[in-house]
């Protein structure tokens, strides 16, 4: 082989997400694509519209970004950008294709694999309680074309494993977070007059896109039944709403349940870290999770966690230790587990340090990001192995900087 032929300098990989929205994949894909090590990868990001409150974060001088703008999956112009996708696959020779999410991983790998790029990576962040079973044979269709599937938590691979997904396939690595956003300051009591509340109330708080999955509606029932046990608490909602008409419903049910001056829907907010220093406890009621952020940003700001035990929630909260775990769909648990930690000031703070201790130990951004830079690293290596063997020529191996 001419040494022409061979790859030089950073390798190109494309990685695909859906949009730019306030969510848990969508910043865990920023962060790897910000923090990628430049010397060893090129990096472009494409998605299906270049719109939402994270786009600010990408560095366009960084990240090469494209659009590939469709309405629904089966139809002649997502035939056209898939077209498009492959034409800039080819064009800025991507050598790695890496999709996030349903909707990106049917769209962008049958494009990578007719590309012939060499590494063609499909991932999958949760349990999939919202897909239809066409959407899930969809996605298993797609994944089946993807060289590599890439997982957050043990509990996402089972769930894969028993849809009868190749498990000698898939490769879980845990997201990780920037701890240190979630370091020192303090509690400000202006953060808390601005929120209605009084400078010095317990507040209990959950931090979720409002959707029918994250179980709000049993939050607000134990959240009734609270009050009148904690006079002072008060409680907190912090998310975007997809639908206003679900929002909507949220906002009666509270009313109904006698709550509407003591809970706050928030909406979407950009100062999580500093939110988090005023609360006392952080919930997710969950019906269904993959690996939560929420959970890992209430860690890692020191703040005790109750949690239902979905998911992979259990794989990052030992119960008793870094939290507590409760049944989903079950208030009555909520309300003792939350009570619990609200009559306990010390058991809070014990939590909150174990939880912080664990999310600095085994939660970071850059161990996940080096993790996932190795995976890319160990498949192409054993891509170019198989390569070789069937050609009958030696290729360069990684550490080979012509090979790079």
């Amino acid at each position: 082989m001419k040494k022409s032929a061979i790859p030089t300098g950073p390798v190109p990989v494309l990685t695909f997400l859906t949009n730019f929205l306030i969510g848990g994949t969508e910043r865990q894909v920023l962060n790897l694509v910000k923090h990628h090590d430049r010397s060893r990868f090129d990096v472009h990001l494409a998605c299906f519209r270049l719109a939402g409150p994270l786009l600010a974060e990408v560095d366009a001088r960084a990240v090469a970004l494209s659009e590939y703008p469709i309405t629904t999956l089966p139809s002649r112009r997502t035939l056209h950008q898939q077209w498009r996708l492959l034409r800039y696959i080819q064009r800025h020779r991507i050598r790695i294709v890496h999709a996030f999410g349903f909707y990106a991983n049917v769209f962008a790998i049958p494009v990578a694999r007719l590309s012939g790029v060499e590494l063609a990576m499909a991932s999958i962040r949760d349990t999939g309680e919202h897909l239809s079973r066409l959407q899930k044979a969809m996605q298993k269709w797609a994944c089946r074309a993807a060289d590599h599937v890439l997982v957050n938590a043990e509990a996402v691979r089972a769930v894969l494993i028993s849809q009868g997904y190749d498990a000698s396939r898939i490769s879980v690595i845990r997201n990780g977070i920037d701890v240190s956003r979630f370091q020192g300051g303090g509690e400000s009591h202006a953060i808390r007059i601005g929120l209605g509340f009084p400078p010095r109330a317990p507040v209990v708080a959950v931090f979720a896109r409002l959707n029918r999955l994250k179980g709000i509606e049993y939050f607000l029932e134990a959240a009734a039944i609270l009050r009148v046990r904690f006079e002072d608490a008060r409680f907190l909602i912090v998310g975007d709403s997809i639908s206003e008409a679900y929002r909507t419903e949220l906002e009666k049910r509270a009313q109904d349940l006698g709550l509407a001056e003591r809970v706050v829907f928030a909406g979407f907010r950009s100062d999580i870290p500093e939110l988090l220093r005023e609360v006392s406890v952080s919930v997710l009621p969950s019906l269904a999770e993959g690996l939560s952020n929420v959970v890992l940003e209430s860690m890692a700001a020191g703040v005790p966690v109750v949690a239902t035990a979905v998911g992979g929630t259990p794989e990052m909260i030992d119960d008793g230790v870094q939290g507590l775990l409760v049944p989903p769909r079950d208030a009555p648990a909520l309300v003792r587990a939350i009570g619990s930690l609200l009559a306990e000031p010390a058991r809070r703070q014990s939590m909150g340090e174990a939880g912080r201790k664990r999310a600095k130990e085994r939660f970071s951004l850059e161990a996940a990001v080096l993790e996932t830079e190795k995976l890319y690293e160990r498949l192409l290596l054993a891509r170019r192995k198989r390569v070789s063997t069937r050609i009958g020529v030696a290729l360069p191996s990684l550490g080979d900087k012509d090979w790079r």
